[in-house]
């Protein structure tokens, strides 16, 4: 019934990877199953014949999802099943759809759905770093015309040492982590995140990653030669005038100089470019067939592509007239905003970043939920991108890809320099782009660095990002320091580096080159750090490090680690002690156990409610040591003394004899109830166990003076 073919290689270290086809999925137009250990993925992939009617850009769609039921789960949403994609599936099918996109022709506009889906899952296996291989493979089995075959791996540096597709228990204790795609002789992507690293130990991991990829690229071509795949289908090209666009060329090739050369602003050249499309087309007239007018807009944006590439690489200039290592002037500030715990303006030539940052509990934490398991995050960033900040009116519908995508790199670029698991606030940084004109997502970055320091995070240091380009042609080559909006199409890299002046933290990078020499991407490497060092010194001149203290109206937040064995004390009866110490205190408490201790989260307002609440958990968990000194309160009054609360619900007999050197007749007018008063620990009744008090042994004792007791 079925006419099943596979193929099987080693990733190294025993792990077998199998790639088969011909059993599920069979309408589509490829279907393949990936395995490695437990770990099953299924990628599909459908293409229409033919492009729609009017058909101008290549319709793609890439969705990746996990099954809750591959790991033996049941989805935790109200309806029990699974829903839109999550992040992290938004960021898999992203990181899919950035390697597939190239390998399609220029002219093939038909609609191609790949669908990725986990169907099971292996606790040890991380499945995104075998997504974009299984897709890959669904395509190489298929008659879809794709130019060549890709994968994709995850390279990390655990000890010293780089691991290909490392297990997640070894790679969460990476120092650096890169998912690399690429085809036999090139990359094509690049994304990730490192702990500091140097720009040649990002060469290095790409060098071993290719060298990985390699092995899956020939069992792909092995499992088509298996299959008989020899032609791909034929499709229907779209029409094109070769003398239509020599005529353009012709009459605007020397005005499009003369506006890019301009160094006009963003808005203005968009403007005088608009303008010359409109004298393109009054100069080719309206008696223009139909299907040649189309065409205008398509070879009039390809002139302005080849005249501002060729003038870079020539003039050495850019559209706004800036050298290619040049950074668009800066302006930041911290705390424009007065109410926020923490806020940034970062503006970087026409691109602006307002970005606040709030703190809050343990419980604000975010639930991140996948197949494999669900875990809490205390660190959120958020990116917004409004229609204004192009100039634009569109629809706001929600968060898109692009907002989920750009808002990760600055997280996990960011994240690298927040503090540890012991900082009690839950941190969410915003980050909401007033204007767009090249890199936003680098903009965040600052800005979100200079609000956490401004909000007293305890950041360590500053992290910094900038956008770069690389134009090639032949022997020559310009890398492109901040790339404007307008030159992001135009490279043949597009590279985005952030990081501390000490390294790396995160990197995201698409190579649309052929052929691209490791020597050319380590001076691209070396020129972005330049850029990055740039603004960290102007970074650093608006605010040198976080502030020592939260603002005044900020939460304040101290955690408490407790033995496991007090966890009970504090949480009390049905929760009646914890509940009694936020009622009197106002403040609010989080008690867990993590790693085989408690930990006790105190939050509140106020600080005097916050040191109440404080002093009240530290007294349920401290043991009372005989001969220490305790300020007590007296709690009752009775002939022989006074019962006084030393330690929270520790209460113990301050003896009339105990109070004074001098002897007492009566405890009338000694003591009233709520009076503090400091003793001193004598005794624990072994059998009762009750304390003894003392107050007259921290007295001097008087000359001449006989003590009660005949001392």
């Amino acid at each position: 019934m079925f006419n099943t073919k596979s193929v099987t290689f080693d990733i190294g270290g025993g792990r077998e990877v199998t790639i088969e086809t011909g059993k599920l999925a069979r309408q589509a137009d490829g279907a393949v199953t990936v395995r490695q250990g437990n770990c099953i993925i299924l990628a599909t992939v459908v293409a229409n014949k033919e492009p729609k009617e009017g058909q101008s850009f290549f319709p793609l769609s890439v969705d990746y999802q996990e099954k809750f039921a591959s790991a033996g789960r049941v989805p935790g949403s109200f309806f029990k099943r699974e829903a839109r994609l999550n992040d992290y599936e938004i960021l898999t099918s992203r990181l899919i759809d950035r390697a597939l996109r190239p390998l399609f022709p220029e002219d093939y506009f038909c609609d191609v759905q790949v669908l990725i889906t986990l169907v099971s899952s292996d606790a040890e296996v991380l499945p995104d770093s075998l997504a974009c291989l299984a897709a890959s493979a669904a395509l190489a089995v298929s008659d879809i015309p794709i130019q060549e075959i890709i994968s994709e791996v995850r390279i990390a540096k655990v000890d010293g040492k780089f691991l290909v597709n490392p297990t997640r228990d070894e790679l969460a204790k990476s120092d650096m982590e890169f998912l690399i795609a690429a085809t036999e002789k090139n990359i094509m992507m690049v994304e990730g995140e490192a702990k500091e690293c140097q720009e040649e130990d990002l060469v290095k991991a790409l060098e071993i990653a290719h060298d990985a990829i390699r092995i899956q690229v020939k069992a792909q071509q092995d499992l088509r030669n298996q299959l008989g795949l020899t032609t791909k289908r034929e499709y229907t090209k779209p029409y094109r005038n070769e003398e239509l666009n020599e005529k353009i060329i012709a009459f605007a090739k020397d005005k499009v100089y003369a506006i890019a050369s301009s160094a006009s602003a963003k808005h203005d050249r968009s403007d005088a470019f608009d303008a010359l499309k409109k004298e393109v087309k009054e100069f080719l007239g309206e008696e223009l067939p139909d299907e040649d007018k189309k065409l205008i807009g398509h070879y009039y944006g390809e002139l302005q592509y080849h005249v501002v590439r060729d003038m870079i690489l020539n003039d050495r200039k850019r559209l706004d007239g800036r050298g290619l290592e040049d950074v668009r002037p800066l302006a930041m500030e911290i705390s424009p905003l007065p109410t926020p715990h923490g806020s940034a303006l970062f503006t970087r030539g026409e691109t602006q970043s307002l970005t606040t940052v709030t703190l809050g509990t343990p419980l604000d934490e975010l639930l991140v939920e996948s197949a494999h398991k669900s875990e809490h995050t205390k660190f959120i960033l958020h990116y917004n991108f409004p229609p204004f900040s192009t100039g634009e009116v569109k629809m706001m519908r929600g968060v898109g890809r692009r907002e989920v995508g750009h808002g990760n790199l600055a997280m996990r670029s960011l994240k690298q320099m927040m503090p540890g698991s012991e900082y009690p606030y839950t941190v969410r940084v915003v980050s909401d782009i007033l204007e767009s004109n090249g890199s936003s997502s680098m903009a965040t970055v600052c800005a979100g660095s200079l609000a956490l320091m401004d909000a007293g995070v305890l950041l360590k240091k500053h992290v910094s990002g900038v956008a770069m380009g690389l134009i090639t042609k032949g022997d020559k080559f310009g890398v492109l320091t901040d790339i404007l909006g307008d030159e992001d199409h135009l490279g043949d890299m597009d590279f985005k580096v952030t990081g501390t002046r000490e390294g790396i933290c995160g990197v995201q990078m698409d190579i649309k080159v052929d052929g691209l020499s490791m020597d050319v991407m380590r001076a691209a490497l070396a020129q972005a750090k330049k850029g990055r060092l740039h603004i960290l010194d102007a970074m650093y001149a608006c605010i040198p490090a976080h502030r020592d203290d939260v603002k005044p109206h900020a939460p304040r937040m101290v955690k408490l680690v407790i033995e496991k064995e007090f966890i009970g004390a504090v949480i009390g009866p049905g929760g009646k002690v914890i509940q009694e110490i936020q009622r009197e205190t106002g403040a609010t408490i989080n008690i867990e156990e993590v790693n085989d201790r408690g930990e006790v989260s105190i939050f509140s307002p106020q600080k005097e409610s916050l040191d109440k609440a404080v002093n009240w958990v530290k007294g349920l968990v401290a043991v009372p040591v005989i001969g220490d000194t305790y300020e007590g309160v007296v709690k009752g009054i009775k002939e022989f003394g006074a019962f006084v609360e030393f330690l929270p619900k520790k209460e113990g007999l301050l003896h009339i004899s105990e109070i004074s050197w001098k002897r007492l007749e009566t405890m009338d007018g000694i003591f009233k109830e709520g009076d503090k008063v400091k003793v001193k620990l004598l005794d624990v009744d072994p059998r009762t166990g009750k304390y003894k008090l003392s107050r007259k042994v921290l007295m001097p004792k008087p000359e001449g003076v006989k003590p009660q007791g005949g001392e």
